[in-house]
C-alpha cells in the first residue's frame, strides 16, 4: 500500500498520525467492494450477479463507500503499526477523514501506546514498619466486642441512659409550623442515629410520656434544607431496653466455639489479633514502599487503562447513571494509583522472572487444601469454577515482588 504518514504527536502515551493513502490503492479497494456487491446484487431487469458495474455503484453507493473506508483504514492501520513499531493498548480512533472519488483518502489516526517505564530506581528507600504488638487491653476489647455481639435487650423502667435502645414516636414541624402525626423509630442512644437535640429530648422523657420543644438542626446536617433550622419536635417514648452482655466466663467461651475455658478463648483471640496485626503491618509497609517507588519512577498512563478501572468500579458499586460522572471524577486518582501499582509490579515480575508457573499455582493450592483439610483436586476445581485461579496467581506474583523489593531497601521496625 502506498501510504504517507505525518506524525502530529509523538511523545507520551498518545500518538496522532496523519495518514494519506494513494488514490490508486483506494480505487483498488473500492473496486473490490464494488465487485462483492455486484456478485451478490439482485436488481430488477438483471440476472443475479450480472448487473453492470455503474448500476451497482449507483444503487449501493453509500454501502460501497462505507466498506471502502473501512477496508482502507484497516489496511492502513496495519501498515502504521508495522512501520512505526507501535505497541497499541486501546482501540484506535479516526478523525478528520476526507475522501472524494478518484482522490487520496486522508485521516488522522489517534492511538494510545504502551508507556515506557524505565524503573531506574527501585532501591535506596527507607521505610518504617508499624508495630504488630497486641496488648492485654486489645485482647479484652475484642472479648468485649464478642460479648456485645451476643448481648440481649431487656425492658427496663425509667428514663433511658446512653447506650439504651428506645422505641419512640417522633415528629418534627413542617414549614407551616404544624407537627404531623409521629412515626415510630427504634434508636440506640449515643450512636448518632438521631441528631443530638432529639437524643436530649428522648433522655428527658420517661416511657409512656410525651415531650415537645424546639430543637435546632446541626449546621452540617446532610439535608441542606434543614441545616441550622430550629423546629418544634414531639417525642413519645414507648419503651426502653438495656443491653445485657453475657459474663466473660467458661460458659461464654464454650458458647463461642470449641473452648473449655475462657483462658483458652483469650489465647486464641490474642493469636488472631497478632496474626491480623502482622498482616496489617505488612500491608502498610508494602503500600508505603510502592508509593515511594512510583514517586521515584514517574511515567505516563494511557487514559483507557484508567477508564477501564473506573468502569469496573462503576459496575461493581452499581453507581446510578446520573451519579456516574461525579463518581468517575472523584475516583480517578484512586484508579490511577491502582494502575501504576499494577504496572510496576508486573514489570518487576517480568524482569526478575517472578511470574508464577502452573506448578507454582498447584503448590499453593496444595498448601491451601492442607490448611483447610480438603482434597487438593476438589479445591482446585472449586477455585477454577469460581474464576479465582488468576487471583491466586497474582497473589503469588505480588508476594515474590514485594519480598524482593523489601530486600533491596531499608525497613526499620517501629518502636
Amino acid at each position: 500500500m502506498d501510504i504517507t504518514l505525518t506524525p502530529k504527536k509523538t511523545d507520551g502515551v498518545e500518538r496522532r498520525i496523519e495518514v494519506s493513502v494513494s488514490p490508486k490503492d483506494v480505487a483498488a479497494l473500492e473496486a473490490k467492494a464494488t465487485r462483492r456487491y455486484a456478485s451478490q446484487a439482485r436488481l430488477p431487469g438483471f440476472r443475479p450477479g450480472k448487473a453492470p458495474t455503474p448500476v451497482v455503484k449507483k444503487r449501493f453507493a453509500e454501502a460501497i463507500r462505507q466498506e471502502t473506508i473501512e477496508a482502507v483504514v484497516r489496511e492502513a492501520y496495519q501498515v502504521v503499526l508495522e512501520r512505526e513499531q507501535l505497541k497499541v493498548v486501546a482501540q484506535p480512533h479516526i478523525h478528520h477523514l476526507h475522501w472524494h472519488d478518484g482522490s487520496a483518502m486522508t485521516f488522522e489516526l489517534h492511538l494510545e501506546v504502551r508507556p515506557e517505564v524505565p524503573l531506574d530506581r527501585l532501591s535506596g528507600f527507607r521505610l518504617t514498619k508499624p508495630s504488630a504488638a497486641v496488648t492485654d487491653a486489645d485482647v479484652e476489647a475484642q472479648l468485649d466486642r464478642m460479648r456485645d455481639q451476643r448481648a440481649t435487650w431487656s425492658p427496663r423502667d425509667g428514663k433511658a441512659d446512653p447506650g439504651d435502645m428506645v422505641t419512640v414516636d417522633l415528629a418534627a414541624a413542617g414549614d407551616d409550623g404544624t407537627i404531623p402525626e409521629g412515626k415510630e423509630y427504634r434508636l440506640v442512644i449515643g450512636e448518632g442515629q438521631a441528631i443530638a437535640g432529639v437524643e436530649e429530648l428522648v433522655l428527658e422523657t420517661a416511657p409512656g410520656q410525651t415531650t415537645e420543644r424546639p430543637v435546632k438542626w446541626p449546621d452540617d446536617f446532610p439535608d441542606e434544607a434543614s441545616r441550622g433550622k430550629t423546629k418544634m419536635v414531639r417525642v413519645t417514648v414507648k419503651d426502653v431496653k438495656r443491653k445485657d452482655a453475657p459474663a466473660l466466663d467458661d460458659a461464654f467461651a464454650r458458647s463461642v466455639g470449641d473452648f473449655d475455658t475462657v483462658e483458652a478463648l483469650r489465647t486464641t483471640v490474642r493469636a488472631d489479633l497478632e496474626r491480623h496485626a502482622r498482616q496489617d503491618a505488612e500491608s502498610s509497609v508494602r503500600a508505603a514502599l510502592m508509593e515511594q517507588v512510583i514517586a521515584a519512577n514517574p511515567f505516563d498512563l494511557p487514559p483507557s487503562w484508567v477508564n477501564d478501572v473506573v468502569g469496573r468500579y462503576l459496575e461493581a458499586y452499581q453507581v446510578p447513571k446520573e451519579e456516574a460522572e461525579k463518581f468517575a471524577e472523584e475516583f480517578r486518582p484512586v484508579a490511577e494509583r491502582q494502575v501504576r501499582r499494577d504496572v510496576v509490579i508486573e514489570l518487576i515480575a517480568e524482569r526478575q522472572q517472578f511470574v508464577p508457573k502452573e506448578a507454582d499455582v498447584d503448590e499453593r493450592v496444595q498448601q491451601l487444601a492442607t490448611e483447610r483439610g480438603v482434597p487438593a483436586g476438589q479445591l482446585y476445581a472449586s477455585l477454577q469454577k469460581a474464576g479465582r485461579l488468576p487471583a491466586l496467581e497474582r497473589e503469588i506474583m505480588e508476594e515474590r515482588v514485594f519480598t524482593w523489593l523489601l530486600s533491596q531497601n531499608t525497613v526499620e521496625q517501629a518502636q
